[in-house]
C-alpha cells in the first residue's frame, strides 16, 4: 500500500459551520445533490456547491505540490477521476501544457459547463468503468470521488483506477478517527454513499487490492 498523504494542505477549507449545515440538509437535499446536476454545481449551497466556479487560488498551489511530489513532467499521462468541469485539469495543463490531461465524470452538466480548455478532454463514465486501457497513466487522482459509489462499487473503482495507472494513484475519501468525528461526518456529508473509520478504508484497500497513495475529507 501507499502513503497517506495529504495532496490538499494548500486547498482552501470551506467555513460552513457543521452544526448550522446539519439542521438545514435534509435528506431531499442529498437525493437532489446526488443527481450532480446543475443543482449540485450551480444553485443552491444546501444541495451543493452554490456556484462552481473556477478560480486559481484554489488549485494552483495543489497542482504545483502534486507535480512535485510525483515527479510529473511534460511526457507524463494523467487522469482526473471526478474531474466536475476540469478545473484542476486547466491548472495542470498550465503547468505543464505538453502533458496528456484526461478527466472522467459522471455528470453531463458538468461536462458542458466545464472550462473551455478541458471540454475537449473530459468523458462522461462512472469511476467503477474506466474507459482507459490497462496501465496507460503515470498518475490517477481521485479527490472526493470514489465515496460517492455504493461500496460495491466503490471498491470496483478502486480496481480501476489500479489498473489504468501504471506507477502511481491517489484517493481522498470522507473519513473520521474518533466518534466526533463520525457525528460531524454525519452532519456534514452530503453526496458519499461509502464513507468509513481510517482503519477501514485501509482494510478497504488492502482487500480489493489497491497500493497507492491515500488521505480523508474530515468533517471540521
Amino acid at each position: 500500500m501507499g502513503k497517506e498523504i495529504n495532496l490538499l494542505k494548500y486547498y482552501p477549507r470551506s467555513k460552513r459551520p457543521i452544526e448550522e449545515r446539519g439542521e438545514l440538509i435534509s435528506e431531499k437535499d442529498r437525493a437532489i445533490a446526488r443527481k450532480f446536476d446543475i443543482e449540485y454545481f450551480d444553485r443552491d449551497r444546501l444541495t451543493g456547491y452554490g456556484g462552481y466556479k473556477y478560480n486559481p487560488k484554489f488549485w494552483k498551489k495543489t497542482v504545483d505540490y502534486i507535480i512535485s511530489y510525483y515527479s510529473l513532467n511534460e511526457n507524463s499521462k494523467i487522469l482526473d477521476v471526478g474531474c466536475a468541469k476540469g478545473f484542476m485539469m486547466h491548472d495542470l495543463s498550465i503547468a505543464l501544457p505538453n502533458s496528456e490531461i484526461k478527466g472522467i465524470d459522471v455528470s453531463k452538466y458538468a461536462k458542458d459547463n466545464a472550462i473551455d480548455t478541458q471540454k475537449n478532454n473530459i468523458t462522461i463514465a462512472n469511476a467503477n468503468s474506466i474507459p482507459f486501457e490497462d496501465n496507460y497513466f503515470d498518475l490517477v487522482i481521485a479527490i472526493n470521488t470514489i465515496h460517492n459509489l455504493p461500496e460495491i462499487d466503490c471498491k470496483q473503482a478502486l480496481r480501476e483506477i489500479s489498473r489504468v495507472t501504471k506507477k502511481d494513484a491517489f484517493v481522498m475519501n470522507d473519513a473520521w478517527r474518533d466518534d466526533n468525528g463520525r457525528e460531524a461526518m454525519l452532519k456534514w456529508n452530503l453526496t458519499a454513499l461509502t464513507y468509513m473509520h481510517c482503519d477501514d478504508w485501509l482494510k478497504l484497500f488492502e482487500e480489493v487490492g489497491y497500493k497507492g497513495d491515500y488521505y480523508w475529507f474530515f468533517a471540521q
